[in-house]
């Protein structure tokens, strides 16, 4: 029962489709029709603005913090190593639904942003020091995608020598995430060798075009 919940609790409300309910909403459009025709942060950014691009971020890293919050509710904290598994869960599936919306035709985003809010619930010391990498690379390269990647590679070493007795689900979790977030980011990778991935500046109004979507 407490899986099942753990699993309810994280989909549905991952599947909360921020940034296209917003385009609707205020906009008038389908924001996965516009831009990169992603449906997350950094494509509302540049295809809404700065105002609505924040609004997005924000909730969807929420949306992966509230989840494993909520764990707490009806699992025991002090079985840590059960109950880090319960947060996984419970994380993870805040992800698949921001991807896989059940709001939405299961048609969502990258699930970058909601990724950073569950490791930020779950090891928030960790992911703000990795904040902190994303912001420092895109700022000095201009690169978004290089940020997001640096970040998410340096994110379980970070974890790891932070918390060397930390429950061994939370470490096998650091690693899986960094791996998903460098595979999401595969084409940026690409684009990224061959000198052809689009700089993003941070103190620009608008965002370029072809970058990497968060």
């Amino acid at each position: 029962m407490t899986a099942f919940l753990a699993i309810l609790s994280g989909y549905l409300l991952g599947s909360i489709p921020t940034s296209v309910w917003v385009g609707k909403s205020f906009y008038n459009i389908d924001i996965r029709e516009h831009g990169s025709k992603n449906a997350g942060a950094t494509n509302t950014f540049r295809v809404l603005g700065k105002s609505a691009g924040s609004f997005v971020f924000a909730v969807d890293v929420i949306k992966g913090v509230i989840p494993v919050l909520l764990v707490s509710l009806f699992a025991d904290a002090s079985e840590s190593e059960t109950f880090a598994v319960y947060q996984i869960i419970a994380g993870v599936t805040a992800v698949v639904g921001h991807v896989l919306p059940l709001y939405a035709g299961f048609k969502g985003g990258k699930g970058v942003a909601t990724s950073f809010g569950v490791l930020l619930a779950i090891a928030p010391l960790s992911a703000i020091i990795c904040l902190f990498i994303f912001l420092l690379v895109w700022f000095a390269f201009n690169y978004v995608s290089l940020g997001s990647i640096t970040a998410a590679f340096f994110f379980p070493l970070i974890q790891y020598f932070l918390y060397p007795n930390q429950p061994i689900a939370i470490f096998i979790f650091s690693i899986a995430m960094s791996i998903l977030v460098i595979f999401a980011h595969k084409k940026n990778i690409g684009r990224l060798r061959n000198g052809i991935e689009t700089k993003t500046y941070p103190f620009r109004r608008k965002v370029a075009s072809g970058e990497s979507d968060i």
